[in-house]
């Protein structure tokens, strides 16, 4: 997993609206490419010489090509957007951080069982999320299919359904309460998850895009 880290120096004049805009505007449009896992935005706590007041926004990208892709297809017309906007009242400079290792807290006990359908399969998203690779177990849903309707016009989502009778295939996971939460987090408000009973008699969790239930 890499970090795409922008920093960027603003005059003070400009500080409050260029904020606004970069969480209601610019930072969404970023992820709205569909190359990003999240993004975190951060001021740096340091007086400078030159003036102004300093930020920081970390985008995490799970592999070199996807960044490239953005680097390619989107981020020239994203820094238009800045410089048309605000032009000299900021400078930015960007670097590119490769992730080592993320270290959380140990998990004691893993009680809940989570069906897993698409990225969260992927490890590069299991690092981010639970930091660790997980173990899971084939299973099935059924009463249940792909949806054709894609959240954020980017990701797969399932819906119930009478009229299939294969249903989803996917893996189950062992994952425990504190990790369930920080799924809740990774899966946004895009989804909400409800328990379902698997194939295998596995009562599990399941997340569903809120345009359809």
């Amino acid at each position: 997993m890499l970090i795409y880290n922008v920093t960027i120096n603003v005059e003070e004049s400009v500080r409050d609206a260029w904020v606004s805009w970069m969480i209601k505007t610019h930072i969404p449009d970023v992820l709205a490419t569909g190359r990003f896992l999240e993004a975190t935005m951060t001021r740096v706590m340091v007086d400078e010489e030159m003036g102004g007041i300093t930020y920081s926004v970390q985008y995490k990208v799970k592999d070199r090509a996807t960044l490239d892709l953005y680097y390619k297809n989107d981020a020239d017309r994203l820094r238009n957007e800045t410089l048309k906007r605000f032009g000299s009242a900021l400078v930015a400079f960007r670097t590119e951080l490769e992730v080592v290792t993320i270290n959380k807290p140990l998990i004691r006990s893993a009680t809940e069982y989570l069906f897993t359908y698409g990225t969260l399969q992927e490890k590069e998203v299991q690092k981010m999320v639970f930091s660790r690779i997980l173990t899971g177990n084939e299973d099935h849903l059924g009463a249940h299919t792909i949806s054709k309707e894609l959240v954020g016009g980017l990701y797969p989502t399932i819906e119930s359904t009478s009229k299939s009778a294969k249903g989803v295939p996917g893996i189950v996971y062992i994952i425990s309460k504190e990790e369930l939460l920080r799924v809740d987090d990774y899966e946004g408000d895009a989804y909400y998850r409800k328990k379902a009973t698997l194939a295998s008699g596995t009562e599990a969790w399941v997340y569903l895009g809120k345009t359809k239930s």
